[in-house]
């Protein structure tokens, strides 16, 4: 997030102020941040770095997967990165953001074919919602537009299976990689009856936890999902194929 981000800037003060404050004030004051036509843009804005990039929701998706389709039949585009940092210099208008893994294996970019300034990409091991990682989204919804958010999980993921061997042998981690198998617990339990692979049970679970989060522990978020500005999904990420399956 930089100064230069379009969209009017009393809009962004506004949003940084808010999500600055404690969570009283949070709560207090989300309602007058979406009293002001934050998920609109001023007559006064100046035009998108990335016109192409002004969907729907469903157009939005539709794009995505569409990228992920050239990036699993290796035919990918050529991007002019030149001519993209010249236009983005000034701004940023996202067609998606996505909460994915840290895996290295795992570059959301590559994965959806797509070029700077297109996806806002929140990234951490186990894609789960941190209050930072909530904020960042908040952020790409109400101030740069992005009309999706993808949720991406993939297999063999090291993260959840933490988990299960927290939950199942209790496994303990160095660090502060215990709260992450911590807060990946959940969707172990959810999942323990079910037949088939534990780890791959958990790792969709997980991506299915996260999405109802989303959904429902954000009012920006679930107003701009009401206002059909906003479209939120997941999906899992097939490293063998790279094709992201949605869920």
């Amino acid at each position: 997030m930089c100064k230069s981000d379009i969209h009017t800037l009393p809009t962004r003060r506004r949003f940084l102020q808010l999500t600055g404050t404690s969570a009283v004030g949070i709560a207090a004051l989300s309602s007058q941040l979406l009293t002001t036509d934050v998920f609109a843009s001023s007559k006064n804005d100046k035009s998108p770095p990335k016109p192409q990039n002004i969907l729907t929701p469903q157009e939005a998706l539709k794009h995505l997967m569409a990228g992920n389709a050239r990036y699993v039949k290796g035919v990918a585009r050529r991007h002019d990165f030149r001519h993209e940092r010249e236009a983005l210099e000034g701004g940023q208008n996202p067609y998606a953001a996505l909460l994915s893994c840290a895996d290295s294996r795992i570059a959301p970019e590559y994965a959806f074919d797509s070029a700077r300034g297109d996806i806002f990409a929140v990234r951490i091991a186990g894609n789960f919602v941190t209050d930072d990682g909530l904020g960042s989204l908040e952020y790409a919804v109400a101030v740069l537009n992005a009309p999706l958010i993808m949720v991406l999980g993939h297999d063999s993921c090291g993260a959840i299976d933490a988990a299960v061997k927290a939950e199942k042998d209790n496994a303990k981690y160095p660090g502060q990689i215990q709260a992450i198998a911590d807060a990946l617990k959940p969707a172990v339990q959810q999942v323990l009856s079910q037949s088939g692979s534990l780890l791959d049970n958990a790792i969709r679970q997980n991506v299915v936890d996260n999405v109802g989060k989303l959904q429902s522990s954000s009012k920006i978020l679930s107003d701009a999902v009401s206002q059909k500005k906003l479209m939120i999904v997941g999906g899992v990420y097939k490293l063998a194929t790279g094709k992201v399956e949605m869920i």
